[in-house]
Order: C-alpha cells, then sequence, then structure tokens
C-alpha cells in the first residue's frame, strides 16, 4: 500500500454507550430514556422519604441526583465505572441509594471472575463509607461519626446486598448457557449419529439392490450368452440380437455399480439376501437363535406367509425382527419377549415387546445409542411405512413397525423432510416470541420487587441510625465538670435541644448568680414513673459554673417546688 493511499473506512458498528453484552438497535436509546425516567421518580420517591425521616438526610446538593439517573443507563456498559460513581455519590446524596443498588447488581451479574466481582463491591462500599464519613460535617447532614454509620448502612444495603443477587444471578446465567450450549452439542450429536445410522440403512439398502438386480442381471447375460452360441449353429441371423442383449446386461451391470459406488463403501447386511429373507421360515429360525442363546421367545404369525411379497417388505421385516431382538440380548438378558407378525392384504405388521429383564444390564453399557432403531425408521419410513419405538408403563420396551404390503414403485426414493423431522417449527417462532414476553414480564416484576425490598431495607437502617444520632455522633470521652469551657461541654454531651427547653420551662430549679447562658441537651434517657430526667449545664463567661438534674412530667401538670440539685 503506498504512503498516499488513504486507510479503509472500519465499517463495523459503534457500540452504543447503553448496550450491555451482545445488544445492538436503536430501541437501546428508548430503553436508556425510559430506565432516566424511571430513575428520576425513584430518586424523588427516596429523597421524600428520607427527608420525612430527618430533613438533613436528603443531602446538602439533592440536584446531584441528575448525576445518578445519567449514569443508571450506561452500567451495561460501563459497570464498574457506574457502580463506583454512584456509590461515592450516595455518600453525600444518600437519595441515589436504589439506583446504587441497581448498578451494583448490573456489575456484580457482570463480572468475569469472583477476584474481580469481590474488588468491585468491596471498592464501592469502601468508597460510599468514605465519602459518607468526609462529607457529612460539611453538607449538613451530621459529624463524621454519624456519616460513618450512615455510609455503612448505605453500604450493606445498596452495595453488599444487591451484588449478592446479582453474584446468584450471574451464576444462574452461566450455568444456564453452559447447559444450553450442551444440550445443543447433544443434540447435533444425536442429529448426526441418526443421520448416519440413516445413511448407513440407505448403503445396507443399495448392497441389497445391487445383490438382488445383479443376481437377476447376471442370469440374464449368462442366459443371453448361451443364446448366442446356440443361435450361431441354428439361426446365424439371430446372433447378433443376442449379442446386443449380452451387451446390454453388461452394460447394466456396469452402470449399477457406478450408481451405487456414489454412496461409497455399501453396508452388508448380517446375511445374504435370498428369497426365503422375511419369511415365515427365516422369523422361526431368528427366534429360534434367541431362544438357543437363553431367552425366553413367544412367536405368532398370523395371516399367510409373506413368500409372493416384494424383496423390500421381507427384508424389512427380517430386520425389525433381528435388530428388536439383538437389543434384548444386549440390553434385557433374560427377559420374556412376544414377536408377533401379522401379514394381511394392506400391510406386514410387526411387534417384538420384552419385559423387565431380571437382573438390570450394567450402567456401563449406557442402555444403547439408539442408532439401529434409527436405521429401522429410516427403512420402513423409505416404504411408506412407520416405527414406534418406546417403553411399556411395565417397565419393558416395544418395538412396532407397520410396513405396506405392496409400497409405492417410488417409495424408497422418499424420505422425511425437515418438516416431518420437526412437526412444530411451524409455530416455533411464535411461542419463542411469546416465551420473550414472559420473561420480559416476569424479569420487570421480579425487579421491581427487589427495588422495593431493597429500598424498605435502606430506610430501616436510615431510621435507625438517625434514631442513635446523638448517641453515635458524641461520644463521652469525659463527663462534664465544673470548671470545663463551653466547646469542652458541647463536645462531651448532645447539643442543645429546643424541647428540652421547653420542658424544663417553669420546672427548673432557680439559675445560679451571675450565670449568662443554660444549655439544655437531648434528654437520652428513658422515662421513670411517667417522669424524664432533664440535666441543665449553666454556664458563665462560657464557664461551665453548675449542673442541674431534675425530672419534669410527661404531660402538663403544675409547677413542682421540690427539684434536686448538684
Amino acid at each position: 500500500m503506498s504512503p498516499s493511499t488513504p486507510p479503509p473506512a472500519d465499517h463495523r458498528a459503534t457500540r452504543s454507550c447503553f448496550a450491555g453484552p451482545g445488544e445492538q438497535g436503536r430501541w437501546l436509546w428508548w430503553r436508556a430514556a425510559g430506565e432516566a425516567l424511571l430513575a428520576g421518580a425513584l430518586v424523588m420517591l427516596v429523597h421524600k422519604a428520607e427527608t420525612g425521616v430527618d430533613g438533613r438526610l436528603g443531602g446538602a446538593l439533592p440536584e446531584l441526583g441528575v448525576i445518578g439517573i445519567v449514569l443508571v443507563p450506561a452500567r451495561r456498559r460501563f459497570p464498574v465505572v457506574c457502580v463506583l460513581g454512584l456509590a461515592a455519590l450516595m455518600g453525600a446524596v444518600p437519595s441515589v441509594g436504589l439506583l446504587t443498588a441497581v448498578a451494583s447488581y448490573t456489575a456484580a451479574r457482570q463480572a468475569g471472575t469472583p477476584r474481580r466481582r469481590v474488588e468491585v463491591l468491596l471498592g464501592a462500599a469502601a468508597l460510599a463509607i468514605l465519602v459518607g464519613a468526609v462529607f457529612a460535617p460539611e453538607l449538613g447532614v451530621g459529624s463524621r461519626p454519624f456519616g460513618l454509620a450512615l455510609g455503612a448502612v448505605l453500604a450493606v444495603t445498596t452495595v453488599v446486598v444487591p451484588g449478592l443477587v446479582g453474584t446468584a444471578a450471574g451464576q444462574q446465567d452461566r450455568l444456564l448457557r453452559a447447559l444450553r450450549e450442551r444440550a445443543a452439542a447433544a443434540e447435533e450429536a444425536r442429529r448426526l449419529a441418526d443421520s448416519e445410522s440413516r445413511l448407513r440403512e440407505r448403503s445396507r439398502i443399495a448392497a441389497e439392490m445391487h445383490d438382488l438386480v445383479g443376481h437377476r442381471l447376471s442370469l440374464v447375460s449368462l442366459h443371453a450368452g448361451g443364446l448366442e452360441m446356440a443361435l450361431g449353429k441354428e439361426a446365424p441371423e439371430l446372433r447378433d440380437e443376442a449379442a446386443v442383449v449380452r451387451r446390454a446386461t453388461r452394460d447394466a451391470m456396469q452402470e449399477l455399480r457406478e450408481a451405487l459406488g456414489v454412496l461409497g463403501p455399501l453396508e452388508r447386511g448380517s446375511g445374504a439376501l435370498t428369497d426365503a429373507t422375511g419369511t415365515r421360515a427365516d422369523i422361526e429360525a431368528l427366534v429360534e437363535e434367541s431362544r438357543s442363546g437363553g431367552i425366553p421367545v413367544e412367536f405368532t404369525w398370523e395371516g399367510p406367509d409373506v413368500d409372493a411379497r416384494p424383496a423390500r417388505v421381507r427384508r424389512a421385516v427380517h430386520r425389525v425382527v433381528l435388530e428388536s431382538l439383538t437389543n434384548v440380548h444386549r440390553y434385557a438378558a433374560g427377559a420374556h419377549v412376544s414377536v408377533l407378525v401379522r401379514h394381511t392384504d394392506e400391510q406386514v405388521a410387526v411387534q417384538v415387546r420384552n419385559g423387565v429383564p431380571p437382573t438390570r444390564p450394567a450402567a456401563a453399557t449406557g442402555l444403547g445409542s439408539g442408532r439401529g432403531l434409527a436405521g429401522l425408521r429410516e427403512r420402513v419410513a423409505l416404504l411408506g411405512g412407520s416405527l414406534e419405538a418406546a417403553g411399556t408403563p411395565g417397565g419393558g420396551f416395544a418395538v412396532a413397525a407397520d410396513i405396506p404390503a405392496a409400497p409405492g414403485a417410488g417409495g424408497e426414493m422418499t424420505g422425511a423432510g425437515p418438516a416431518e423431522e420437526r412437526p412444530g417449527a411451524a409455530i416455533e417462532q411464535p411461542r419463542r416470541g411469546l416465551s420473550a414476553l414472559q420473561r420480559g414480564l416476569s424479569v420487570a416484576v421480579t425487579g421491581l420487587l427487589g427495588l422495593a425490598g431493597v429500598s424498605v431495607m435502606m430506610l430501616l437502617g436510615v431510621a435507625m441510625v438517625n434514631h442513635s444520632r446523638y448517641e453515635i455522633a458524641y461520644e463521652r470521652r469525659e463527663p462534664p465538670r465544673l470548671g470545663m469551657t463551653r466547646q469542652q461541654v458541647e463536645r462531651a454531651v448532645a447539643p442543645d435541644d429546643d424541647g428540652a427547653r421547653a420542658a424544663a420551662a417553669g420546672r427548673e430549679p432557680p439559675r445560679p448568680a451571675a450565670t449568662t447562658d443554660c444549655m439544655y441537651p437531648y434528654p437520652g434517657g428513658k422515662p421513670e414513673g411517667g417522669r424524664l430526667e432533664i440535666v441543665r449545664y449553666c454556664f458563665r463567661a462560657d464557664i461551665l459554673i453548675a449542673i442541674n438534674r431534675f425530672t419534669v412530667p410527661l404531660v402538663t401538670e403544675p409547677p413542682r417546688e421540690s427539684r434536686k440539685h448538684d
């Protein structure tokens, strides 16, 4: 290629940023738009529910939820980036928790190896906890310990739990894919085995044709040669005609061999084709041979003999009985066998049934490959008949063949086509479409139920963390004592609570002299005897000068004079 020649254009389709593995098409944009609308609705619902628990839980920047709405439709193409981005965003804006759950489920389901799956889930959980702990004070959500606890709850409910569900779903997908591939391989192997059996049976039929027709042509050629020699003395003028017959017979033999040679090496049967093949005497000989091998066989023949029927009919009768008895010897030795041949003007019916063998065959036999039966079915079908082979309710096996007594001249050239082999092919496509629709509806319903479960767990966890906000946020490392600064007291106790201040109004003891301000922390204790204990911290110039503990009633009642002082 010369330097001036432009590089060939790449005509490969560009994969959409909203496409999952193996997906393409314009419908992906419609799906992405629908998912974005659904994501926006989920963010609004979660934001409303969380602000109902505590207004500070909505986050100081709820508009950042738009970033999560954009990341959700792209989670199939970029699962790791989306789940990490949403986890970090959730630490600052808890309203995108459900979107993080969806991305975590997708990332875990698409992860190729367990190690990568664990790395992604742990990384996302750690990122959510870290961002929550760092940005909680700056965004007004709470203290750093509270942000750490809130991030841990959100990480467990929206990253770990959906990730475990996605892991199970991914394993199920891989298992189903492996089972489908295995079933397809087994079906292909069975189809090839059946095709091989049919070809072998056709080759055997061709060999029989060669033996039968070749024998007849050899007789014609022999008699033509004798006639040629005789006419040379008696009627020389007819000698050339006899020579023409002999040469035509010889050419016919050669053409027959060439035509059958297309099939490759001919498969020979177990015995030579004779005029007695398939007759009553021949079948009785097969039955007697099985009896001598230790198989109890009951033989019944109904109707006249089949010696007047075409050779291909007699050969089919012989093959059905022979193959059935052979299978009994292999897989049901010792079982009772009944052989029935019913000959009428229209057909020859052959039935071979065996009971349960005294001892089960060894597992190594595999209970047969079914290739012999496939060849029998092909032979009978070529004659325009039918063959059924299946197990009996009692645990035995039965083979039943209906062979036309006088098949058509071209019957051997016809076979079962694709429509006959797969009678349900015409309606398979509508069923497949219906199954896809049902599967889609099932996935949608399951997804909505999963989101509902995650939302319940998430809101319950958030409510529990918020209920213990003050115990988590403020650790009492050093109990308050007189002389501490106001800043030290605020670090040691819960913040000033307007409800506690209002409850103490009119019921608190007199404040110490020179008091400039008092602090009423949130009462975290349990009421006793219908009264709640309140602790008051009084300061003078931001220095603690008094600590008072007193109780107030939980219901409105006149103030009392008796108080407890420290």
